[in-house]
């Protein structure tokens, strides 16, 4: 049966590739070179999801003045780190394969840089599976608002409400709500609150469990 959704909007950190986990990681030998105290862990719940000004705004809450240089050093690091290669989810290379072989439009709407992105699709092998990349700096305000993904939608030129759109945060689930796209919610660290059922059509344990909704007609 085919689906029903259109065109596939994917995120990245956390969706596509296990590396939200990878990015906790980065904070302390950060503020370490930098002289500054470990961050506590409300630090890391508080600010998944969170991009731009949002997660400067975050950071701030934490090193006032020096979060600037903070971001800057995490955003170094990680380059360095993430050239090593990172782990995909489950279920991710199959669920690309399937989208193409039913030729449906798919894309990365990500909050990262469009250098990590771009880095992130080749060293996964997963580059040639996706249409174009949406990154935080294309569009003026980042999740929870919706303009990632209403970009998304009209760079693979299909109507938001035939895109379906995979996430694992908060934030982005609240983004795709709020775009009217279809919303598919896939957990990695944060929990199924109850205002996120409120807000996802379905909840799928991995990708694979996507691929099997999409190769029912259910989405």
């Amino acid at each position: 049966m085919a689906p029903k959704v259109k065109g596939v909007i994917f995120d990245m950190d956390g969706l596509m590739f296990d590396t939200e986990r990878i990015w906790d990681t980065f904070w302390v030998p950060c503020c370490r070179k930098l002289g500054l105290p470990d961050p506590p862990q409300a630090f890391y719940s508080g600010g998944r999801g969170l991009a731009g000004d949002g997660l400067r705004a975050h950071i701030a809450e934490f090193y006032g003045s020096a979060a600037g240089e903070l971001l800057e050093e995490v955003w170094r690091y990680g380059d360095e780190q993430f050239d090593r290669g990172v782990p995909c989810k489950p279920g991710l290379k199959e669920l690309l394969e399937y989208l193409e072989q039913i030729g449906l439009p798919r894309i990365v709407a990500s909050s990262s840089p469009k250098a990590m992105i771009e880095r992130n699709l080749q060293t996964t092998g997963t580059a040639r599976y996706f249409h174009d990349v949406v990154c935080g700096y294309d569009v003026d305000k980042c999740k929870p608002d919706p303009a990632i993904f209403l970009e998304a939608a009209r760079r693979i030129g299909v109507d938001i409400h035939d895109c379906l759109v995979l996430e694992d945060s908060h934030n982005g689930v609240r983004a795709g709500h709020a775009s009217g796209a279809v919303t598919v919610m896939v957990p990695d660290l944060m929990p199924v609150t109850s205002e996120m059922k409120t807000l996802y059509n379905f909840c799928c344990k991995d990708l694979y469990e996507v691929r099997a909704l999409l190769e029912a007609g259910t989405l």
